[in-house]
């Protein structure tokens, strides 16, 4: 199948194409950052030919700055391996989160409200799906365990920018918005950084509950009232409502933020669902099944960094901080059942210390 040639002496992927333009006249990156700069809000972030970088590029003829990181993201293998990296769930069924889906459902809510408020999408975009590439295998509980083997701990958010994307040259604003999404950083400098830290809290509380409504641990019913009445119980209203929180709010001030009832009913969600969901027994067993893998695995890479991909040439010093650095480099970006499979057949760990879910795994 080579497609078929057209009339106009151009190949056509349908022997019957016809789509078209109406026109030959299409905009180059240029020409739309100057039509899209008379769209948006005053302070949201322009794009400018090859944008802010650590190193000095060419611009594209096509994509703006934003566009271009975006899409590097996109095809980042950190970003990839989120498939199979855990959300709430260890080894996820069909209908579950991953860390991938998160970050696209975070994507979705972060644009929706950037749209609105004349934002910079294409920016908005890159720094939701960023936003987790730093999170290691195992949730929330990988950051306790890489932990102590980084100055002043591990932190997904601050990793993400400075190690697992490093290498794409992302624009400055992007590293910006991905390095301090989460709330216990410093506010990002852009109105876009900020959207996504809403999304992405927004996001995560509405569908870590819907899995675990699908698991059986909880129902709409046990919702605090205050849930209930300003944001339903389904995703969909849930959703609905927190977005449209936060447009009713900007609107009406200019500032970033969420209306001051829907803001508590959103706390009230969240405490529920660790109260509830994150901090269940069952959950902080897997937590430490998770904490107790990882710290093994780094334990022997430090020991042993001649066994770390690309560290076959004596480097770096067995024990040093440079081989505890590449050991969380490489074990944080492991996929879940790689990290099990790793634990398994590097340190013939006991399967019965695994997380659970690994059964279904072991017998594959």
């Amino acid at each position: 199948m080579s497609g078929s040639t057209s009339g106009d002496g151009i190949t056509v992927a349908h022997a019957d194409s016809w789509a078209g333009l109406g026109t030959r006249d299409v905009a180059g990156r240029h020409e739309r950052e100057t039509s899209t700069d008379l769209e948006m809000a005053p302070l949201a972030t322009r794009a400018t030919g090859a944008g802010n970088r650590d190193i000095a590029e060419e611009p594209d003829p096509h994509r703006t700055c934003f566009e271009r990181d975006r899409d590097r993201i996109l095809h980042a293998a950190s970003f990839r391996r989120l498939a199979g990296k855990t959300q709430v769930f260890v080894f996820p069924d069909d209908h579950q989160r991953t860390r991938l889906t998160h970050a696209l459902e975070v994507a979705q809510v972060a644009v929706s409200i950037a749209r609105v408020l004349r934002l910079n999408v294409a920016l908005t975009e890159a720094i939701a799906l960023g936003h987790d590439c730093g999170h290691g295998p195992g949730g929330h509980a990988s950051e306790d365990a890489l932990a102590p083997y980084i100055d002043g701990g591990y932190d997904h958010a601050v990793w993400g920018a400075d190690v697992a994307l490093a290498q794409l040259n992302l624009c400055h604003e992007t590293l910006d918005g991905i390095r301090n999404h989460s709330w216990s950083r410093p506010a990002p400098h852009t109105p876009e950084g900020e959207v996504v830290s809403w999304a992405d809290r927004i996001a995560y509380v509405c569908h870590d509950f819907e899995d675990a409504v699908h698991a059986g641990i909880v129902t709409g019913s046990d919702l605090p009232a205050v849930v209930r009445e300003r944001c339903g119980t389904t995703r969909r209203e849930q959703l609905g409502a927190m977005i449209n929180g936060m447009i009713e709010a900007t609107v009406h001030t200019g500032r970033i933020g969420m209306v001051p009832d829907t803001a508590e009913a959103l706390a009230a969600f969240r405490r529920f669902n660790y109260d509830s969901i994150y901090h269940r027994p069952e959950s902080r067993a897997q937590a430490t099944a998770v904490i107790d893998m990882l710290r093994a695995l780094v334990d022997a890479y430090i020991a042993s960094p001649h066994l770390l991909p690309g560290h076959t040439d004596g480097s770096p010093v067995p024990g040093s901080a440079e081989a505890a650095h590449a050991a969380v480099a490489y074990v944080g970006g492991m996929t879940d059942r790689f990290a099990c499979r790793q634990a398994v057949t590097l340190l013939d760990y006991p399967a019965s210390r695994l997380p659970q879910g690994i059964d279904t795994l072991l017998a594959g």
